[in-house]
């Protein structure tokens, strides 16, 4: 037996709070629904002596996607056909191949079976199980509703992955050309370079403009590529430095939103990942206030996270959702449109959900159009630096091959 801190709303709105003996959160739940309250938070007070987990201390590492994504579907599954929640821990740790996860599994196992709620249990590993992950939990404990929660959480991060996946995708091609570009010019500069100026002071006479300059910049290389990476390694310093002050975040973020490309692009993953994070919330029974103080910090932009929670701070004061939401001038009017249409009709999540496909597919096309746009770019950048490198080592041999036909 556990000792549960409760708190309820009665019919009439009222709050109570109180403390109660069962042996688990369903005992209370089943209770308060006797008294005619309705469950709003529930915790253990104390916990019998955890039994110690296996490996020793927690883990503190993080846990990838993937393996949360498959923990989920399989979780579901197995709820769904009834078996019991620490047996369902039980065998999803056992056959848990990333060992860190299957030892976060077993502590689960552990606070659950020493008197904790789920969430509760969950919440001890932020790493693995983020703040989104508990409340949705939580929500689902309340309502008895783990496994459509579970299912739906899956759905939620897989969306998510594909997306992360998809921007890193189009911003992997051009990186690593740029990176195999300027290993490429310094090469020439510092190696190949230096052999055609030795070739050429043989050969006597003055040299082309062009040829001239390169053989500068080639002199200057070896003195100048150490201080580029000295000013880079301190730019990366003082970037990091802006950006954990929550003004220069702010300015920073404020910034990249504005960029003539980058920014429709940036504001459209916002969208997109604030309606599925807030439909999945709200569908699972997450009141909205708490869900918006969730949301606002997977924002992943000081100024979305900002207009997030000023309209939680409007919607305490009794506005609607839509009307802040426009007010802050950071989401598409197209938004806060169908968000009033789903408050209108009572199907938000519904709304919200679809908002969220048609920006994931938004998304899609914008970052193929910015991978198209990068493509030639990229080409026209190479063929102007390496080509004219090139060009500027063969010119004094096309002006010596001049000279020559010139003396016959």
């Amino acid at each position: 037996m556990a000792t549960y801190q409760w708190e309820g709303v009665t019919r009439s709105g009222d709050v109570r709070k109180g403390e109660r003996e069962a042996p688990s959160q369903a005992a209370v739940i089943s209770w308060m629904r006797e008294q005619q309250l309705r469950p709003r938070r529930i915790q253990v007070k104390r916990r019998a002596m955890r039994s110690r987990a296996r490996g020793g201390g927690r883990y503190r590492g993080g846990v990838p996607a993937k393996e949360i994504v498959i923990f989920s579907r399989q979780f579901a599954t197995m709820i769904d056909a009834g078996l019991p929640l620490v047996q369902c821990l039980d065998i999803l740790a056992g056959q848990q191949a990333h060992k860190g996860f299957q030892k976060v599994l077993y502590e689960v196992k552990a606070d659950v079976e020493g008197g904790s709620t789920f969430a509760d249990a969950l919440k001890k590993h932020p790493k693995a199980f983020d703040d989104l992950f508990v409340s949705l939990v939580q929500a689902g404990e309340i309502g008895g509703i783990l496994d459509t929660i579970f299912l739906r959480i899956a759905n939620y991060l897989e969306k998510v992955e594909k997306l992360k996946k998809k921007i890193k995708g189009a911003m992997t091609y051009p990186a690593i050309v740029m990176v195999v570009a300027a290993l490429v010019v310094m090469v020439l500069l510092v190696f190949v370079i230096p052999v055609f100026e030795n070739m050429f002071k043989e050969f006597g006479g003055d040299l082309p403009a062009l040829t001239q300059t390169v053989i500068n910049i080639s002199k200057n290389s070896k003195t100048v590529l150490p201080v580029a990476i000295v000013a880079l390694i301190v730019f990366a310093i003082i970037f990091k430095l802006v950006y954990s002050n929550p003004k220069g975040r702010l300015f920073l973020d404020a910034t990249f939103l504005k960029m003539p490309v980058l920014g429709p692009l940036l504001r459209k993953v916002a969208v997109a990942r604030f309606t599925r994070t807030l439909g999945t919330m709200i569908s699972s029974g997450v009141p909205i206030l708490d869900g918006l103080d969730i949301v606002s910090k997977t924002a992943g932009n000081k100024v979305i996270e900002n207009a997030i929670l000023l309209t939680k701070q409007r919607i305490s004061e009794g506005k609607t959702i839509a009307e802040p939401l426009m007010q802050t001038k950071v989401f598409p009017n197209m938004v806060c449109q169908m968000i009033a249409v789903g408050e209108a009709t009572g199907a938000m999540d519904a709304m919200l959900s679809k908002v969220a496909d048609f920006y994931d597919e938004e998304v899609d096309t914008a970052v193929d159009a910015l991978t198209s746009l990068l493509e030639p770019m990229l080409m026209v950048f190479l063929g102007v630096v390496i080509g004219g490198l090139v060009i500027a080592m063969y010119l004094p041999v096309f002006k010596l091959a001049g000279s020559i036909s010139n003396v016959k």
